[in-house]
């Protein structure tokens, strides 16, 4: 099973040159750390941020610099400041080519669920229904089974939904998963974890068509 760090690395192979990206709470953040030198990419950070790169070296950090997570945060030459009514802006506007969030659930019809937990304090949804109202291309980062060993990958979410019918893709530690009008389509698997035992982590229906490759870095 892949860790955290080995997630947000197989989602660095969706980022193309020249795209515009914009990396939600969580693992989504780390995707930034394993986009290769040579592809020209922005990511743009809803607190109003263009030009982030790589977590800053220990000792290197400034305060006044952070993501929308609250994250001190390295700016690439050319990096650009905003408010968030222009960043937003960009958002609505559908100027970013792809989006990478963090979920607690996703359905098999594309529904997201990554803002709230019933009982639980939380400080807002942040920038995530406007992402998801606006994307065109959606990609989750999450885990694939909870602390108790239950799918997250489910067929109806539970907790309140981010957005409806928008993801288009998942990425778990154990498997890259494509959202189809037919359900959940299995593209990859992680090294090493069968097919059967991702049938069996999740809840809701797989589509498996011949060989399943394992995932490549």
């Amino acid at each position: 099973m892949l860790t955290k760090e080995q997630i947000a690395q197989r989602i660095s192979r969706e980022v193309k040159d020249g795209y515009y990206v914009n990396l939600g709470i969580g693992i989504p953040t780390l995707v930034a750390n394993y986009v290769p030198e040579n592809l020209n990419v922005e990511f743009q950070s809803e607190n109003g941020v263009l030009g982030m790169g790589p977590f800053p070296y220990e000792g290197e950090e400034d305060a006044d610099i952070i993501n929308a997570g609250k994250q001190t945060i390295t700016i690439l030459e050319g990096g650009s400041f905003f408010d968030s009514a222009f960043s937003f802006g960009m958002i609505r506007s559908k100027k970013v080519d792809l989006t990478i969030l963090g979920a607690m659930e996703v359905a098999e019809n594309g529904d997201i669920a990554n803002w709230k937990i019933p009982g639980k304090m939380v400080k807002g949804m942040g920038g995530a229904m406007d992402l998801v109202a606006s994307a065109e291309n959606i990609i989750v980062a999450m885990m694939h089974v909870n602390k108790a060993g239950e799918s997250k990958i489910l067929k109806k979410c539970t907790l309140p939904l981010t957005g409806v019918n928008c993801v288009k893709r998942v990425v778990t530690e154990l498997a890259v998963l494509d959202v189809t009008p037919a359900g959940f389509k299995l593209i990859e698997r992680a090294p090493g974890v069968s097919v059967e035992h991702i049938i069996k982590s999740t809840e809701a229906d797989l589509i498996v068509e011949g060989e399943i490759p394992e995932m490549q870095f």
